[in-house]
């Protein structure tokens, strides 16, 4: 694991200090490792809501079994991959 040093103004120093002292938190940097996955998550929900909204607005198409094949192994291999970086 790297290390990364970063600098807060007071007033968010103390915040982070307070998130620790409520016990949910062991350290600064478990926090700041919480809200990078909060962030990383938030920013994929985006990401698919808006595929979601573009496939509703575009025009039906029939799917072939090979199309279903393709959903189906390209699914699998993110699927792979997100288990590969936890």
């Amino acid at each position: 694991m790297q290390s990364m040093n970063i600098s807060l103004p007071d007033p968010l120093k103390q915040y982070v200090d307070g998130q620790i002292s409520t016990g949910r938190y062991s350290s600064a940097s478990e926090y700041v490792r919480e809200l990078i996955r909060a962030d990383e998550k938030r920013k994929a929900e985006e990401q698919l809501e808006a595929k979601l909204l573009e496939g509703l607005s575009s025009p039906e198409t029939a799917l072939s079994p090979s199309d279903w094949k393709a959903i189906r192994k390209e699914a699998m291999a993110k699927v792979e991959a997100r288990k590969q970086t936890r």
